[in-house]
């Protein structure tokens, strides 16, 4: 049940079994030579539609643009810093929280936004006790990246080992490739670099890796690893939200 396409009774009726809801989100950027710029979200949202039909969950509209300002030296890339998207997702789960909902489920596509919506969860709860909103020491946000569930993780190592690499990888692109065949792109792969480069910023991204990948092969990717990768998350990020909202 996805939030955009209901209507606010029929979100009444919803909150009246469940105050959880699952929120996708990812990024737009850069993803190499082969990679679509809008992998992250793509990934997050297909993933998050999945485990809500399998719990019969409400699904929130994807935050299609996360903190990616180190990818910032590629064209197409889109980014918010990490104050405005703090107050982004401080904004959304305010209006949900004074409609009802306490558990928020976040499926993150996107590593660069671990840190920042660890630190929007705290800002959120700081928020929401100073508007004293009904039953905000029962609100809590939890943070599924779906790329480093165990199922995910471990098959990633199988296909690929160390050629996974860091960014632009092959098990997200493989991902892409099974939701959007017809948007399976080819194209020339820089040197292999090392992902162990600390980055400083955009500038030195693009220095340090000039394609955009960090120490991944991208022409491994197949659609047939791609459904695996998604089957895999689905099962995994199921039965992450259900435990979640045991303490509903």
């Amino acid at each position: 049940m996805r939030l955009h396409l209901s209507t606010w009774t029929e979100v009444e009726l919803h909150l009246q079994k469940s105050t959880g809801i699952i929120i996708p989100i990812g990024s737009t950027e850069q993803h190499g030579p082969t990679g679509l710029i809008g992998t992250d979200a793509i990934c997050a949202e297909a993933i998050a539609i999945a485990v809500g039909t399998a719990t019969q969950s409400l699904v929130a509209p994807t935050i299609n643009v996360g903190m990616a300002l180190h990818h910032t030296g590629f064209p197409g890339t889109m980014s918010l810093r990490p104050s405005t998207l703090i107050l982004v997702i401080r904004d959304y789960l305010t209006c949900l929280a004074r409609s009802g909902f306490t558990k928020f489920f976040f499926i993150n596509g996107h590593g660069g936004n671990i840190a920042t919506l660890k630190a929007a969860y705290a800002e959120t709860y700081a928020h929401l006790a100073d508007l004293n909103v009904p039953n905000f020491e029962r609100i809590e946000c939890q943070t599924a990246n779906w790329f480093m569930s165990g199922s995910v993780y471990r098959l990633a190592k199988e296909l690929y080992g160390d050629r996974e690499g860091s960014h632009a990888t092959p098990s997200e692109v493989a991902l892409t490739q099974y939701l959007y065949p017809e948007f399976i792109k080819s194209g020339t792969l820089a040197p292999h670099q090392s992902p162990e480069y600390k980055i400083l910023g955009a500038a030195d991204f693009r220095r340090r890796y000039p394609d955009g990948r960090m120490g991944s092969d991208p022409s491994l990717a197949t659609p047939e690893h791609g459904k695996q990768f998604f089957d895999l998350a689905v099962k995994d990020l199921t039965a992450s939200y259900l435990e979640f909202l045991v303490s509903e």
